[in-house]
């Protein structure tokens, strides 16, 4: 288990009920994936680069690149702010995500409502592991973002999103999946596209 986070429960668990992991997302793998902020700086770079060849000196660009830093800025305080506010919760029973930089929010999945569990594998070692929940239970995509699963609007799918160490997170959520739903485990090898999978089996998947 990685180091207690008291503050990511609403208060203190049931009498009988386990935590069985904590964590929260990795700042600079969020800083990429949620925020773009690559795409951010390959923007700025190449208006200013632009900038410098029109106008044929070095010095137009600067007015570009203190654009681009500060903005640059902002959104890393941004994912600074969602990494520090979050912490994702695993117990024996359920899943809980406490989010919200400006207004707290504890959104409690019982792994019984959960009716699939995919894996995706970043370079940096983190991942993320989308949840899609049974028919009925609904949430609201802007109130979980960036915890959701990108473009699945109509159906929003609750996310824990640049988990370090997510090999061994994936398996500890198989496993909790399996029990509360009285499944074996089953191993699923890597796979480039995402596919519908039973509690307590966790596919690799594509966003």
């Amino acid at each position: 288990m990685t180091d207690t986070l008291p503050n990511g429960l609403p208060g203190p668990l049931p009498p009988g009920e386990r935590l069985l992991w904590q964590g929260r997302p990795a700042l600079l793998s969020l800083a990429r994936r949620a925020f773009h902020v690559d795409l951010v700086a390959l923007y700025f770079g190449g208006l200013a680069l632009y900038q410098a060849v029109s106008a044929g000196r070095a010095g137009a660009a600067v007015p570009v690149l203190l654009a681009g830093a500060l903005g640059l800025a902002i959104l890393f305080a941004l994912a600074w702010g969602a990494c520090r506010t979050t912490v994702y919760t695993l117990t024996e029973r359920r899943l809980m995500l406490r989010i919200g930089i400006a207004l707290q929010m504890d959104v409690n999945l019982p792994l019984r409502e959960i009716e699939a569990a995919s894996f995706r594998r970043l370079r940096d070692g983190s991942g993320d592991l989308p949840f899609r929940l049974k028919p009925g239970v609904r949430l609201a995509y802007l109130h979980l973002w960036p915890h959701a699963r990108p473009w699945r609007l109509t159906r929003p799918e609750p996310m824990l999103r640049c988990v370090p160490e997510a090999e061994s997170v994936a398996k500890r959520i198989a496993a909790a999946l399996a029990e509360a739903n009285g499944q074996p485990v089953q191993a699923v090898p890597p796979a480039p596209v995402a596919a519908p999978v039973l509690p307590g089996r966790l596919a690799a998947a594509g966003h």
